[in-house]
Formats: C-alpha cells, structure tokens, sequence
C-alpha cells in the first residue's frame, strides 16, 4: 500500500506544482514588476527567480520525486526568508507553510525536520523586526517579544505539521485495511467469475422486482446472454412456457417472506432452449435489516435430469414404442380400479394380441416386426382418449384401458364394444413397410371393472381376465372380439389343470398306446395306427381330442411324442416276435417334427429297441409345410433313407398343394373322416374323395380311409380302388396285447377280416 500512497503523493504533488506555477504567472510577475517599480530590485529578482525555479522543477520529471519536492520546499523557504527580510514579521506565514507542505509531501520526518528549520529562520532572521514590535498585550523587553511571537509561530506551524503528518499516517494505515480489503475482494471477483456455477446478484426494487446487477461468465457461457444484455433485467428473464408455475409460486413465496429457497427450474437459454438448474435464493439486508440484494447461485442439472428421464422411461416405458410398459400399467390399473370405485363409474381392459405377427416377424425379419409394432402403437394411440392408456406389455401384445366409460354396465360394454371394433378396424388395415404390403388382424379380448359380484379385483385379476377373453377370440378364428365371462376362468382352470395331471401321468407311466387295425378290400388287417389313450383311475377315458391340444400348447407334445415313437418300435417288435409283422403308423406333432435334434432322436430310438425302420410309417400332418418347407422336406429325405415312411394325416384339411405332394418323400395319403362320414350320399365329399383316390393312384401313393363306420362307406371306397381302411366297421382301438390277441383268434379275425 506504500506504492498507492507514494503515488497518491506524486500526484498530489503534479497537481500542486502546476497550479503553484500558474498562479505565480498571475501573481509573481506582477508582483516582480511592482518591486522593480518601486526599486525593491532584489524583491524582483527574488520572484522571477521562485517562478522560473518551479518552472524548471515542473517541467523536470525525470529527476525522483524526493529531490524534486525538496526543491520546491527550498523555494518556499527562499522566497520566505527574503519576504522575511524585506517586507517584514508578516511574510512569516511563507514559512509556516513549508513544514505543512512537507508533512503532505514527504512525511512526518520531513516534515519535523522543515519545521524546527523554519522556527529558526524566523527566531534568528525576524529576531529585530520582532523585538521592536510595539504591543499592548507583549511584555517590553524585545527579547521576550521576539521569543514569544516565534514561539507561537512555531506552536501553530507544529499543530497544522503535526495535524496534516498525524491525518496522512492514519490514512495511509487505513489505505493498508482498504488494500487488503480489495485484495480479498478481487480474490472473490476472480473466483466467483470463473466459477462453474452460475452467479446472479439482483438488486430489490419496487413492486418485489429484482434488477440483476451482477452475473459471472459461467452465467454467461449457459445462457448465451452478454452481461450488458442482462444488467438492469428482472431476474424471472430466464423462466418460460414450461417452467413449472407451482415451483415458481414456491419460490416467489419464500422471497415475499426474505427467506433463503431452494428448487430445481427449467430456464431457458437466450435462444430458447430449455436448460435444468438447481438453484438456491438467498437474501442479503442492510444494516436496518431491510432485504436489499438476492444472491442466485445456479448449477445446471440438464445431465441429471436427462439421466433420471431415461431410467424413468426404461423402468416404465417400452423402449420400442414409448409406450407404459407392465409395471405403469399395473399402477395405473390400481388407480383406474380406486377411482372407478370411488366414482361408481365402469371402465375396461383390452387385452390385444397381433394375429399372424410371428409369421410376418420370423419371415421378414426383426425389422420388419419392429415397423408392424411401432404401427400398431401409434394407430391405438391415436384412436385414445387422453385420460385413456395404451401399453405394450411384451411381443405383439398390447393393453388398452379405457376409463370411466358410464355409470351403467350395459352402457359401459357398449362403450367398450365400440372402441374394441375401431381398433379391430384399424389394426387390420393395410401397412406398406419398405416398399410391401402387410396386414395383421388382431384378437381383443375384454373384461370391465369393477366387476358386479367380484369385489377385490387386483391388476393382475383384470390383466388374466382379459387375456382369457382374447385367446377366446382368437380361438374362435382369430380378428375378433371376446368379452369376459366367469365361465371362461373355469374353462382356464380346468385346462391348467389338465395340463398338469397330463404331465403327471406321463411321468408315472399312466398313458397307454392302443392300436386301431388298417385292413385291405378283402377285411384283412395290413397295417395299423398307434392312437394315445388316457386312462382314469375310475375306470373313464380323456379323449386325445382334449389332452393332445393342451399338450400342443404346453409344450408337452415333444415329450409325449417321444414316448409314442418308442412305443411304436415296442409294439412293431412285439407284433414281429408273434408272427404278425406289418407297418404302425405312429402320430408325428409339427412341434416334435421341427426339433433340431429329431432325426438323431429317431435314430437312437430305433438303436436303442432294434425296431426295423421299414415298419414304421410317421404320420405328419398339412400344417407342418407351412413353415421352411424345404427344410422340412429336406429332414423327410433323411428320415426316409434310414427306412421310415411318411404318411400325410387328415389330407384335404389343410395345405392340400400338388407341389408339396411332387417335392415330399410321400408313403400314403389319410383321407380326413370329415369327407368319408359324408360319402357316398353327399355329392360334394364324394367328388372329393374320388379325385384324391384318382390323384393318389397317378402319384403312386397308397390311400388309406379314415373314419369308415357303415357298409356302404366301405363298398364306395372299395368300388373305387382304395387300397385300405380304417373305423369302426373293422375294428376298434385296443390295447396291443389285446389287438395281437384279435389277429391270432380266427373267430376274431374272421370277424375282422
């Protein structure tokens, strides 16, 4: 701080020399003049000499501040003592000046120093002049005069050094505490400006306005506002249309009250993009504790936020679509279901599932199903109240809640029935995906809430419910509408049940094989088809018509038709061994058929029992063409050079192509029971049956005829050239033990055959 005050004393002294200068133009030289006048030469002299002395010394800059401020004192001194000596006491006052100008100039030192100088100059030099001073109020000897009148020369030229030297120190050391002070200050400018936070500082105005009067370059970086475009602004400037108004009423409350808030706010740039910050509020007040500043220090949270919307939206959002996935849906079932309640209002659930989206999906690829997918989310979509909800709950499925649909049930299902209709209409309309057309209809399935007589219904209740009534739909032929019925959940049950009984039994050795005999024209057993039977403990039967599709559905089917194929090679070696070998034809599931490993399966069934490969015949059925059928014809090659026959089950109920027919390593084509049980009265069936006999004997396949129960059944077939036959005319399904017994008995096969 030495250095501010030596510089403050520089130009304090600048100043001092060019007005002592100009002055002594107006006054010096008039006065040199008037002396010379006068003939007072050496008054002259001295004036011009003072004047052209601070000239030099004003004009002299290079020379150090001590040695030129000292030549100015000694011309204040010289021009002293020669007043001193012309004119008289009065010219004292020059001297008293030197020492003030010292103190100012140069210091107390100094200043000490000038003084005793000058109260020597005036004791010794102005001792006559003073000594014959004639007072009233003096004593009258001139010593004691002139000790006196210097004296107090002295005491008050002391008291104005001392004053102005005592007044320069403690400013000087007040100049240290304000350096320090401004030290410490630009220390905290320069740290406040660079940091990475925000920094606004708004003055309080009237009408609870807060003009921003400081921000720092963090602010500026942000925001892209210059600190002269925000200077005088109110500080809402940076809130917009989605600033959130509750936290803004927070904020603005906590103010009103000089309170210090806390909030995270969406601002916005000045080019109006949206930006997140955590910012806290605090007041500052003056010393009557009137709140006169708010300090805001801002940090941004845009990362943050961004962050935290993206687990949100991976934790209740399919990622695909955008839309609720499970876990939303669940919560929002929960509060339609408290709500509908409440408001003793109906709502519903649609449980809605793509026909056909797996085949599109698996033939056209992932992308192609994505595509279906996001079309289908947008169509519901769009079709959706907002209040309502749209959710993918995983694959092609999807969930519709349609809230507070009416205060009536019937109105409330009519409701629901028609919303169901437009999103059938318009999930089975045409989609052009990459330049091709696809089409997938859909199964809805419905159930309303809250349920008369159900109270206590749950999410997943409603969830189940919908989802039974949409396999319902889809059971019933697919791209339909099925609303829930109690009788449904029973049938679910019931089917579960089954499902696990069936799987039971499989494992304790309860399922039977049992044989139904193929006989020729003359009635003579040639062949026969291994059927599954279920047995009950009560003595009752399970049809195949109701465990084999639970199976299918299961996945059980794999299993069971692993078991059967090994019983097959049982019962072929076991017909060997008494004399009655001949071909068993035994069932082939699609879902066994497509199992990566099933030709090595077959093998190591027939190297595990020895069964000859030749008598065995796989019957497989139309729909397992469908799917990579030169796959599929290609695993039929393989199996056929090992030995085994194909035979096509249930043939002109499904795919039903000549090109399959040419490709396929074909054995016998089974002609479906549906079309014999109307021969021969019925034209059309009958028409059927004799071009597939006609077209079997151009393809040199045997035909075999399923479901034969009357006498002309058989004598139509026989008439025109069916090789064999199968039904109950001939004989029932029987356990092997019993069937083998049949073919040994001559009554039996007498009757038989």
């Amino acid at each position: 701080m030495a250095n501010d005050i030596a510089h403050w004393r520089a130009q304090i002294f600048a100043k001092l020399l060019l007005v002592v200068f100009v002055l002594g133009l107006f006054t010096a030289i008039p006065s040199a003049l008037l002396a010379a006048s006068e003939g007072m030469w050496s008054i002259a002299v001295v004036d011009v000499v003072a004047l052209a002395w601070i000239g030099a010394i004003w004009r002299w800059r290079r020379l150090a501040y001590t040695a030129r401020v000292v030549n100015f004192l000694g011309v204040a001194i010289v021009v002293g003592i020669a007043l001193l000596l012309k004119v008289g006491p009065v010219s004292q006052i020059y001297l008293m000046a030197v020492p003030v100008l010292a103190a100012l100039l140069l210091g107390l030192r100094p200043a000490l120093v000038t003084l005793v100088l000058t109260a020597l100059i005036v004791m010794v030099l102005g001792f006559n002049d003073n000594a014959s001073l004639h007072l009233s109020v003096l004593p009258d000897e001139g010593f004691l005069r002139a000790a006196i009148i210097s004296l107090n020369f002295s005491f008050m030229t002391a008291v104005l050094t001392l004053s102005c030297a005592v007044l320069l120190q403690h400013l000087e050391r007040s100049f240290d505490k304000l350096s320090d002070l401004n030290a410490e200050l630009r220390l905290t400018s320069a740290a406040v400006a660079r940091l990475n936070d925000m920094v606004l500082i708004a003055q309080v105005g009237q009408d609870a306005a807060q003009q921003i009067i400081f921000v720092n370059e963090a602010f500026e970086r942000r925001t892209g506002y210059r600190r002269d475009e925000v200077i005088g602004r109110d500080l809402r400037l940076l809130r917009g249309p989605d600033t959130d108004p509750a936290v803004v009423d927070t904020i603005e409350r906590a103010m009103a009250r000089s309170e210090t808030v806390r909030a995270e706010l969406l601002n916005y740039t000045k080019s109006g993009a949206a930006y997140w910050v955590e910012t806290e509020l605090v007041p500052f007040a003056d010393e009557g504790g009137v709140n006169t500043h708010w300090v805001a220090v801002e940090r941004d949270i845009t990362d943050r936020k961004k962050s935290q919307d993206d687990i949100h939206r991976l934790a209740f959002f399919d990622v695909l679509t955008g839309l609720p996935n499970r876990r939303l849906l669940m919560d929002r079932i929960d509060k339609l279901l408290a709500s509908s309640e409440r408001g003793a209002t109906y709502s519903a659930v649609m449980f809605i599932d793509l026909d056909r989206f797996k085949t599109i999906n698996d033939a056209r690829g992932h992308a192609i199903g994505d595509a279906l997918l996001c079309n289908a989310a947008a169509r519901l979509s769009k079709l959706m109240r907002k209040a309502d909800t749209v959710a993918r709950i995983g694959g092609d499925e999807f969930v519709v809640l349609l809230g507070h649909l009416s205060h009536e049930l019937p109105g409330a299902t009519h409701a629901a029935q028609t919303v169901a209709e437009k999103i059938r209409n318009a999930l089975g309309q045409d989609l052009d995906i990459a330049g091709q057309t696809y089409n997938s209809t859909a199964s809805i399935g419905v159930t309303m809430l809250p349920r008369p007589g159900s109270p206590g219904q749950s999410a997943q209740d409603l969830l189940r419910e919908a989802d039974t009534a949409m396999y319902r739909a889809k059971s019933n032929g697919r791209n339909g509408i099925a609303f829930f019925e109690t009788a449904m959940q029973a049938e679910v049950e019931q089917r579960l049940t089954l499902e696990h009984d069936l799987a039971a039994a499989l494992a304790k050795g309860e399922l039977q094989m049992h044989v139904q005999a193929q006989v020729d024209r003359h009635g003579r057993a040639v062949g026969g088809e291994m059927l599954m039977r279920w047995p009950l403990a009560d003595g009752g039967m399970i049809p195949p018509s109701v465990f084999i599709p639970v199976a299918e559905e299961s996945g059980l089917i794999v299993e069971l038709g692993a078991w059967a194929l090994r019983q097959a090679c049982h019962a072929v070696l076991e017909l060997q061994a008494a004399g009655l070998a001949m071909p068993l034809s035994v069932n082939v599931s699609p879902t066994q058929f497509r199992q990566v490993d099933f030709v090595e399966q077959v093998q190591q069934v027939l190297a595990d029992t020895g069964a000859p490969a030749a008598l065995l015949v796989l019957e497989v059925t139309e729909g397992l063409l469908i799917d990579k059928m030169d796959d599929t014809i290609a695993r039929m090659h393989r199996l056929t050079e090992m030995g085994l026959r194909f035979s096509i089950d249930d043939f002109g109920t499904g795919y039903s192509s000549m090109a399959y027919l040419k490709k396929m390593p074909l054995y016998e084509l089974k002609i479906d029971r549906s079309f014999i049980m109307d021969t021969p009265d019925d034209a059309s069936s009958k028409a059927l049956v004799q071009s597939i006999l006609a077209m079997a004997g151009h393809l040199g396949l045997r035909v075999v005829a399923e479901g034969v129960e009357t006498q002309a059944q058989a004598d139509f077939l026989i008439a025109h050239d069916c090789a064999c036959m199968q039904g109950y005319l001939y004989a029932r399904p029987l356990p092997l033990a019993s069937f083998i017994t049949s073919l040994q008995s001559s009554t039996v096969v007498a009757a038989v055959v």
